[in-house]
């Protein structure tokens, strides 16, 4: 079964709201079993657009990324993320060779 991804870029502008969603998302993450592979970190772009904080975080299954996501308790958690931010937020099925 592949892995799930979710990947995320975003744009802050409130960091200290926006302090209150990582916390408020840390016990879905953990429930659904993700993994932090890329949190923020330096960045180049080279083609495209980019936005100022890139995300990827790898859940054990694409079900589990999927099941996070619309779980209530990440969507509390997102509610508070929403107006302070901007982004976009795929969730993608790992390639399972």
């Amino acid at each position: 079964m592949p892995k799930g991804y979710w990947i995320a870029r975003v744009d802050v502008h409130d960091l200290d709201v926006y302090k209150t969603y990582i916390a408020a998302n840390a016990a879905p993450f953990a429930q659904y079993g993700a993994r932090f592979l890329v949190r923020g970190g330096e960045t180049v772009l080279k083609e495209g657009t980019s936005r100022s904080r890139n995300v990827v975080i790898e859940f054990p299954s694409y079900e589990a990324a999927l099941a996070c996501y619309d779980s209530p308790e990440y969507q509390a958690a997102k509610a508070l993320r929403d107006p302070v931010s901007e982004g976009d937020l795929v969730i993608v099925a790992g390639y399972d060779a």
